[in-house]
């Protein structure tokens, strides 16, 4: 697997910045020196032709979730689909609601996959992801279900990564 990902090739994402500015611009604190330098590193990767693999660390509070939410965004910005994997219904629920509010208004469509929703949604929310008509999702263990398919997912971001096992880790590495 490290010797196939480090052969892999992939277009470089191209800085838009035409969403990402109004998002950056919507964050209500001031970013951090750590930050920065994260959203640094992160467009250095993007920049190059292979795939990023990166971990952000920092304690709960310390924006962890605006660095992956600018980074989906670059990704959404160069025609690819980004996706959010959180350990618990909860938290996908709360980054949803969080992203969703952030995004208002911007031409991102956003979606949420859990088992609390119906059938029905939920094969709903897969046509459409399938279809390309959802550029971002956000969801728990449900998107690592074998029906779950993406049009052109172009980012995994995962939410304690600590707290999937090695069987969904491999579901992960085969989605891309």
């Amino acid at each position: 697997l490290y010797t196939q990902k480090e052969t892999s090739l992939r277009s470089p994402y191209r800085s838009q910045h035409i969403i990402e500015e109004q998002v950056k611009e919507s964050f209500p604190f001031e970013e951090t020196p750590d930050q920065l330098q994260a959203l640094e590193d992160i467009e250095h990767d993007l920049s190059q032709n292979t795939p990023m693999d990166r971990i952000v660390c920092g304690d709960v509070g310390f924006g962890k979730t605006e660095i992956a939410l600018r980074t989906m965004i670059q990704a959404i910005e160069n025609g690819y689909q980004a996706a959010l994997l959180a350990p618990t219904t909860i938290l996908a629920y709360q980054h949803h609601q969080n992203i969703t509010e952030r995004l208002h208004g911007l031409p991102v469509n956003i979606a949420l996959l859990s088992r609390l929703q119906t059938t029905k949604e939920q094969e709903a929310i897969l046509k459409k992801l399938k279809q390309g008509k959802i550029d971002a999702v956000i969801g728990t263990h449900r998107l690592l279900s074998k029906d779950v398919e993406f049009n052109n997912l172009g980012l995994l971001v995962i939410d304690d990564e600590q707290r999937f096992g090695v069987k969904q880790k491999e579901r992960m590495r085969q989605l891309k």
